[in-house]
């Protein structure tokens, strides 16, 4: 049963996140931190403009099999350093993929995607490095097994902005019929809208099977007001466009399946953020499978659609993770921008 609504329902992953330290910094880095021996991973890159690190190698026509460790992190492609630390982190503990006889004798592979935060805090030279990601790892390490995550202006979400709203981190998870877990983590960094502007409705609760709250339009007009003011002393909205996302199960599956996961989870981006994956966009979305769990029952074992059931799954909590990454950030101003919260616009809970 799932029981954080987080990544870590999906038993053996860990979540850690780390600050770029310094009053004009708005940077960090998250690292999703794979039970040792690792685990079947896939990448889905749909955005024009992406920063990736060794998404190649996660191709199922290619030779790694397995990973120890996804990193998401803010800087743009400056900030993809952070995996260094990680890979260093993993090397001491001789995690990866074995190329030697001694113990440490192995190339972690660490997958990582970048989001654009670039002077948000005021300092354009504030980025993670790989301090950065080493401390996100050891955060991540030091956790109990399906802990809590933190959610909200937190690791490579402490930057994130979406549209002129302060975006972040958030997290979800559902178990299905079969037993199976799947859980998201995302990183909502965004010039496209997370809200309905005729509603100031988040797009994501339009889906996900409740009736949404109108807010009350004197308030949405306030709203509306606030953000273009927000606009206005931060010079325009943010230049770049990215979500990123980790979806995972404990379904025993395949590399191409996992792909294939990877691929429509993207659908849940697109039900909570307008527009998505335009050329200056960076959307990445990672799959992980632990294989804990078969993917079916013995009585439907062969059937060949069974993976439509996780497919369908990963895309919901894609989108639930988003939702919750807006509602969970707080409103941010100083001198690389005014970016208010959804809680303060709208008086969330």
């Amino acid at each position: 049963m799932a029981t954080n609504d987080a990544l870590t329902d999906v038993g053996g992953l860990r979540v850690g996140h780390a600050r770029v330290a310094g009053d004009r910094a708005l940077s960090g880095t998250t690292v999703v931190l794979a039970p040792e021996g690792g685990v079947v991973a896939a990448v889905d890159v749909r955005g024009g403009g992406p920063g990736t690190r060794e998404t190649d190698a996660l191709d199922p026509r290619n030779v790694v099999q397995r990973i120890e460790a996804v990193v998401l992190t803010g800087g743009s492609a400056y900030g993809l350093e952070s995996a260094a630390g990680v890979m260093a982190w993993l090397e001491e503990r001789g995690r990866g993929v074995r190329v030697g006889p001694g113990p440490t004798h192995v190339v972690p592979v660490v997958p990582a995607a970048c989001v654009f935060d670039l002077g948000r805090g005021g300092d354009f030279a504030a980025r993670p490095d790989a301090s950065t990601g080493r401390a996100a790892v050891e955060a991540a390490a030091a956790t109990a097994e399906r802990a809590p995550v933190e959610c909200g202006a937190v690791g490579a979400g402490t930057g994130a902005v979406v549209g002129a709203m302060k975006g972040g981190v958030g997290t979800a998870s559902t178990v299905l019929d079969s037993g199976v877990t799947v859980a998201a983590l995302v990183v909502a960094n965004a010039v496209g809208s997370a809200v309905d502007p005729a509603t100031g409705v988040l797009y994501g609760r339009y889906g996900d099977g409740s009736r949404p709250v109108l807010p009350d339009a004197g308030v949405h007009a306030a709203a509306l007001r606030r953000l273009a003011e927000a606009r206005e002393r931060s010079g325009g909205p943010p230049p770049l466009n990215t979500t990123l996302a980790v979806v995972a199960t404990d379904a025993d599956l395949t590399r191409a399946q996992a792909h294939k996961l990877a691929g429509t989870a993207h659908d849940g981006i697109a039900r909570a953020v307008r527009p998505v994956h335009l050329l200056n966009d960076g959307d990445t979305v990672f799959a992980l499978a632990t294989g804990a769990r078969p993917l079916t029952g013995p009585e439907r074992a062969a059937d060949p659609l069974a993976l439509n059931a996780v497919l369908a799954a990963g895309a919901a909590v894609v989108t639930r993770a988003i939702v919750r990454a807006v509602e969970s950030a707080g409103s941010v101003s100083g001198p690389g921008g005014d970016f208010p919260s959804y809680r303060e616009l709208y008086g969330a809970d």
